[in-house]
């Protein structure tokens, strides 16, 4: 099945809430995200080889429930995010944001003393990067606070290409802070082959393999943190490194679609009412700003048979299913920056309740 041929009827089985809902409302399924986290741990090779990113749902309680399977530590895109599972009780946070914006990089710095249990790890990918880090912390050292640096596997989005300078900016930091180790994101590997997939990531774990034999000769350390939704597993079996991914948490109709190995559930859904039917479309009260913003519009959410066209509040779409008044649950494509347009989503706990619980949104 192509890509343009995902599956719009994805699960029909999904719960929708027996109360009255204001719509458009972010969902979460608890039991799924329970399932997920259970599968995700098994082919991370065990909870304390998982570092987990709060990319895709930005839940405190989320964090702690996955801090009570057993996993400590965690990837974080933004300084609030970072705030936000320390807040929680990680031991360890890593900032996945390798930047040279110095106001961030000041945040960050602020957290290290207001958790000084808990350990700190930044990600550099240039000499300038570096120099700022050093510059903000003007001689003040902190146990607790390391950085690492940010390996680029041909993404082409950050980090430093695996080579003679990434060995001389870890050098660099290791003499100037403390060198947590290596880190790679390789989410430009998507295949839904998953020999294809397996035989690209393994490129790149040989490459690697080979940067971080010179840098122990040279005294440098080789913890790596490795991975995204698609290769964390892979890089589980073949190699000794923590991993990493985050959209396992909701899974979306493009997980649904590419990674059926993972036997990841649908674990979030927007639940929309359509509005009005006319001329063989109906429209649902779902935009743009309810769902999948960054996704190309005809392929934003599964649980309609075609999207015609997307605005802000509004999406129309063919299904002769669908009639007004009905309350339908969409499944993003792009589950992350769904979640982030939602200060709450309601859940359907594991007890069998619903009820609201707060995220950061937008908050950054």
């Amino acid at each position: 099945m192509t890509d343009t041929a995902i599956p719009y009827a994805l699960d029909s089985t999904l719960a929708l809430p027996p109360i009255d809902v204001e719509t458009p409302c972010f969902v979460v399924l608890e039991s799924a995200v329970l399932h997920n986290l259970d599968e995700t741990i098994k082919a991370a090779g065990g909870a304390h080889r998982l570092v987990p990113h709060v990319k895709t749902h930005r839940a405190p309680w989320i964090v702690e429930l996955i801090l009570s399977r057993g996993v400590t530590a965690f990837k974080t895109a933004t300084p609030r995010e970072a705030e936000m599972v320390l807040d929680a009780g990680a031991s360890e946070v890593i900032w996945s944001y390798p930047t040279l914006s110095a106001a961030a990089i000041k945040r960050v710095i602020g957290l290290v003393g207001k958790f000084p249990g808990s350990k700190v790890v930044g990600l550099v990918d240039s000499f300038e990067g570096l120099q700022i880090w050093v510059n903000l912390l003007a001689g003040r050292e902190y146990k607790n606070l390391a950085l690492a640096v940010d390996l680029d596997p041909g993404m082409g989005r950050t980090g430093i290409k695996p080579g003679p300078e990434a060995i001389e900016l870890a050098q660099s930091v290791d003499r100037a802070l403390n060198f947590a180790g290596w880190h790679v994101y390789d989410g430009h590997i998507q295949d839904a082959d998953i020999a294809v997939r397996e035989r690209r990531c393994l490129e790149v774990r040989n490459e690697l393999l080979a940067l971080l034999a010179k840098g122990s000769e040279l005294g440098l350390r080789t913890a790596l943190v490795a991975g995204g939704s698609y290769s964390f597993a892979i890089w589980a079996k073949h190699t000794d490194a923590r991993v990493s991914t985050g959209s396992w948490t909701f899974s979306s109709s493009q997980h649904q679609h590419d990674l059926a190995d993972r036997h990841w559930k649908v674990g979030a859904y927007v639940l929309s009412t359509v509005i009005s039917g006319r001329n063989g479309t109906v429209t649902v009260d779902a935009g743009s700003k309810a769902i999948s913003p960054d996704m190309p519009m005809d392929r934003r959410f599964a649980g309609a048979e075609k999207i015609v066209g997307m605005k802000e509040e509004h999406t129309i779409v063919m299904d002769p299913k669908m009639q007004p008044g009905d309350r339908v649950a969409l499944v993003p494509r792009h589950a992350c920056t769904t979640a982030y347009l939602y200060p709450r989503a309601l859940v359907g706990t594991a007890a069998g309740k619903w009820e609201y619980r707060d995220q950061l949104g937008c908050e950054r």
